[in-house]
């Protein structure tokens, strides 16, 4: 594989691990700055809604960047906001820099995921984009527990210093062995998004959103579940939640050798075998050996739905218009899981812990809905408004 897919997988590493660094610091910012643990909590919620509601604009607006340049200021941007939050005297300067963080993201993962299919061999576009996304899962694997490791040890703040530490060395990375690469040309903002307005573009990203929203409507208390209903010790969860990202690099693997055959069908078996999983999972947990194994089948189509589902949208429009379906993807994403997490959040209070399993199945089946709309679309290929001759065929649904 071409050097720059390795060092843009490196990047979402980085960038990967400064997001997901406070997760595990939330009660040691609580105490420090004396705010209440809700509240710092917040932070989290306040950084996916940032990306979902500014991606799409920002990466319209530097879509015309050489990406080389983009790449390294996006990571400089994220570096900086990191050391703003490990500096921060105060809660509000610490939401500045996490919300600074939050803004480079999305535009990061829009170009890195449409750089890495341009970069790629011809037909191994899929491959290329779930080599980048094994940096999200091994960010969830190594980085987020090493900072925590460092954090326990030093203090939360070095969490945040470490990955600005890491942010700016990709930085130099990607300047100095990236090459060069322009922006493709394109329409006008407004031919791009009327292009993107069609009913079957709009089924891939309500498929996205409604699998994201099933995920995360349980993967977002599966620390209480192993906890709660398992009876696991928390030194033990830890361990187990680890194992749940190693499975995802695996998941990870198998769905990039599959994916670039038909996107759609790669990305309907994650959601299926992820739902039958999760629903399973709950009421398999008085049987360690047997929830462990349905906790791994959960966490590698789990990963999987993440590449699956955002390989199969930007698939369906042309090279031109890949940034900025990809950062409508990334929003989508973003939307997903800040919903997920409100959906099993109410769940639970109604109907107890156990049945966010199953919820979330059922909210795979509403997805499976979107895939049958995009399957019947595949059917009639369509020209896309305002570009004359650009047609969607079957491969790219």
């Amino acid at each position: 594989m071409k050097l720059p897919v390795p060092l843009l997988a490196a990047a979402a590493f980085a960038m990967l691990t400064n997001e997901f660094n406070i997760i595990g610091v939330i009660p040691l910012i609580a105490q420090d700055l004396d705010v209440p643990v809700p509240q710092v909590g917040l932070l989290v919620t306040a950084f996916a809604f940032t990306v979902a509601i500014t991606g799409p604009f920002l990466t319209l607006a530097l879509r015309r960047v050489e990406r080389r340049q983009l790449f390294t200021g996006v990571l400089a941007v994220t570096a900086v906001g990191a050391a703003i939050a490990a500096m921060a005297p105060n809660y509000g300067v610490l939401a500045a820099g996490r919300i600074a963080s939050a803004l480079a993201l999305p535009v990061f993962w829009s170009m890195a995921t449409s750089a890495a299919a341009r970069i790629s061999e011809p037909g191994n576009a899929g491959r290329a984009i779930s080599t980048v996304f094994a940096g999200v899962s091994i960010a969830s694997v190594i980085g987020s527990p090493i900072t925590t490791i460092l954090a326990d040890a030093f203090g939360w703040r070095m969490a945040f210093a470490a990955g600005a530490a890491l942010c700016a060395t990709m930085a130099l990375l990607i300047w100095k062995f990236f090459p060069r690469m322009e922006a493709l040309p394109e329409d006008t903002p407004h031919a791009s998004f009327r292009s993107l307005i069609q009913p079957k573009i709009v089924s891939h990203l309500a498929m996205s959103f409604l699998a994201l929203t099933a995920m995360f409507t349980s993967y977002t208390y599966l620390a209480d579940l192993l906890t709660r209903v398992g009876h696991f010790s928390s030194t033990s969860t830890g361990w187990i939640l680890m194992g749940f990202g190693v499975a995802g690099i695996v998941g990870n693997e198998i769905a990039g050798r599959f994916v670039d055959v038909n996107p759609l069908r790669a990305a309907v078996a994650a959601v299926v075998i992820a739902g039958l999983a999760m629903a399973a999972f709950p009421y398999l947990l008085d049987s360690h050996l047997a929830a462990m194994a349905a906790l791994a089948i959960w966490g590698a189509a789990h990963a999987a739905g993440f590449v699956t589902n955002h390989v199969r949208t930007i698939r369906a429009v042309p090279p031109a218009l890949q940034d900025v379906t990809a950062s409508l993807s990334v929003s989508i994403f973003n939307a997903g899981i800040g919903m997920g997490a409100v959906v099993g959040g109410n769940v639970i209070g109604a109907l107890g812990l156990r049945e966010i399993g199953v919820a979330g199945a059922l909210i795979c089946g509403l997805a499976l809905g979107a895939a049958t709309v995009i399957a019947l679309a595949a059917g009639r290929p369509r020209v896309i408004p305002g570009r004359a001759g650009a047609v969607l065929s079957r491969q790219q649904c």
